[in-house]
Parts: C-alpha cells; sequence; structure tokens
C-alpha cells in the first residue's frame, strides 16, 4: 500500500543522535512532497521549538503542518492557520503544582512563547528551554497561574524516580488528564485526550483524509499513541522497546538515515 502523508517526530526520528536533519533525509522529504505527499511534524515540543524543522523543509514555502505539544496546538505551517488548539483546563495547573510540591520535583508550565517556573534555574528547565529557543519566567508560584493559557506542564527528575509518580499522576488525574513520560526525564502532563494520535484524526479531518492514510514514524514513549493509530506505525532501530514491540515496521536508527527507507518504500515507491 502506498500512504498519503507522513507524520514523523522530532529528536530520535528526524532529527539524528547530533540533534541535525541529515541531507539524505531531508531530500527524501523533499520528494515525498513533490509526489503530492502531506509533511507534518508532531512532537512535544513547543510550537517554536519546531521552527527550525519548519525552516529547514521549507514548509511556509512548499507547505508541511505542525503538530506542538503531542497534538495540544495544529498549524498549517504554509498558510499560518490555526487548526487546532487545546489548552490545559481552568484550576488543574493548581493541583499539578501540589503534586509537583509533595514529590518535592521541579514543574514547569508552557504558554505560547515562554515557559513559567518557580524553579527556571532547574538543569533540565533550562535544557528544556533552550532546546526551543524560549526563556524561563520565573514566578512566585504556578498554583492559580492564570495569566496565559499553558498548553502543559513537565515535571522532571531522574528517570527512576519519574516512572514511580507517572503511575501516581496517573491515577491522580485519571479522567482528567492526559499523563506520560516523552523522555525518562520529563514527565508530561496535557489535557484529555491529547496526544499525537488525536494530532492525526484533527489534521485528517483537516484534510478530508482517513487516519490509516498515514504513515507515523517516531522512537519515544509519547510515540506510541500514533505509531498504533495510523495506517502504518514505524519505530526507529533507536526507538524504546515498547515502541518497537508495537510497530508495523522497525526501520533503521536517525543516525543511519532510517526515515529515507520508509519515504521509498511506503510513499513514493
Amino acid at each position: 500500500m502506498t500512504y498519503k502523508g507522513l507524520v514523523m517526530d522530532i529528536d530520535g526520528t528526524l532529527y539524528n543522535s547530533v540533534k541535525c536533519i541529515t541531507e539524505a533525509t531531508r531530500q527524501a522529504i523533499f520528494r515525498a512532497r513533490e509526489a503530492g505527499k502531506i509533511i507534518a511534524i508532531a512532537s512535544g515540543r513547543p510550537v517554536p521549538g519546531i521552527s527550525d524543522v519548519s525552516r529547514r523543509l521549507d514548509f511556509a514555502g512548499k507547505g508541511g503542518y505542525i503538530m506542538g505539544w503531542n497534538g495540544g496546538r495544529i498549524i498549517n505551517a504554509q498558510t499560518g492557520q490555526l487548526i487546532s488548539e487545546t489548552a490545559m483546563p481552568d484550576g488543574i495547573v493548581s493541583e499539578i503544582a501540589a503534586l509537583a510540591e509533595e514529590y518535592s520535583v521541579p514543574v514547569v508550565g508552557h504558554a505560547s512563547d515562554v515557559l513559567i517556573s518557580e524553579r527556571p534555574d532547574d538543569e533540565i528547565i533550562q535544557l528544556e528551554a533552550r532546546l526551543n529557543h524560549m526563556t524561563v519566567r520565573k514566578i512566585d508560584s504556578l498554583a492559580g497561574y492564570t495569566d496565559q493559557k499553558l498548553y502543559k506542564c513537565i515535571i522532571t527528575g531522574s528517570g527512576e524516580r519519574l516512572a514511580e509518580l507517572e503511575k501516581i499522576a496517573a491515577r491522580r488525574f485519571e479522567g482528567r488528564l492526559s499523563v506520560y513520560r516523552s523522555e525518562p526525564y520529563f514527565l508530561e502532563i496535557l489535557p484529555l485526550g491529547i496526544d499525537k494520535a488525536h494530532g492525526i484524526d484533527v489534521l485528517a479531518k483537516y484534510l478530508g483524509m482517513n487516519k490509516d492514510d498515514f504513515i507515523a514514524c517516531g522512537d519515544g514513549f509519547n510515540d506510541l499513541s500514533m505509531i498504533k493509530h495510523a495506517g502504518l506505525g514505524v519505530a526507529m532501530g533507536n526507538a524504546q522497546n515498547v515502541v518497537k514491540q508495537n510497530a508495523d515496521y522497525i526501520t533503521g536508527s536517525c543516525d543511519d538515515d532510517g526515515l529515507v527507507p520508509v519515504i521509498e518504500k511506503f510513499l513514493i515507491a
């Protein structure tokens, strides 16, 4: 089967291990788009953190779609049209702040163009800011913060600590929020139902397509939803084991241009 669209994660998928898009991968994506295929990025990163990828792939000039915050904000990058937006529900951020305080872990909130935290000097929060070209605004208390809409919160810490806290947060916010790790040291908390599978459904409806028309490629925990949901779910060779176990197809690693054979075999064959 030849598919109509490609949805890609960034880190560990489109980016190699030194955070670059290789020219071979870039040219393969260009060939797919020239063949009329839909190209989309689905990332836990905020929209500002996807700007470099969008520019490198010439989304503004040639077309492409951005699903930031794991599908919390979806944009037609060529026209600038906002396709979908889902912010954190009123009052819930105070509960997330209380959980972080209870377990003595840092938490950061994602607004549209700035990160919000009581602990802006936390090493992992600073890493998040650098990766996404955003600044961190120090506030006295995240509880009750209402100055801007927040699209998600991230609790940071060691992989072992967050593995335990993920279970606690999932129970506490069951039926109200989505909770999962994108990296071992990032525990992401988003509006209920917001994940990359949701993003594919929204984009498919916008384009008059079906979820089965898409290939979804990723490597991390937060890619599982779209890999299980899309017409073809692809795990990178460097993917987490659970991602590989749920994929329809396993390609090469991000350091071996693993996206290229997927594009050549399933999009432009």
